[in-house]
């Protein structure tokens, strides 16, 4: 049984084979459109700053011990 994935760029049905240089993608053109989405940054992965956080709970400087 093959596997069948959906292109991440135009969800047509892609066979996950060997054979398929491209997978994931349908075409060298989905492979090269997701890959110019990388270079323009549209993929994030989103952070939070736990220090941030928590220095927000900290009093402030003037009322921290010396």
């Amino acid at each position: 049984m093959v596997a069948v994935v959906n292109c991440p760029t135009c969800s047509a049905k892609v066979e996950w084979v060997p054979a398929n240089k491209f997978r994931p993608f349908c075409s060298e053109r989905c492979k090269q459109i997701d890959l110019g989405a990388w270079a323009e940054e549209k993929y994030v992965i989103p952070v939070t700053n736990p220090l941030e956080d928590f220095e927000d709970d900290a009093p402030p400087p003037s009322q921290r011990e010396s």
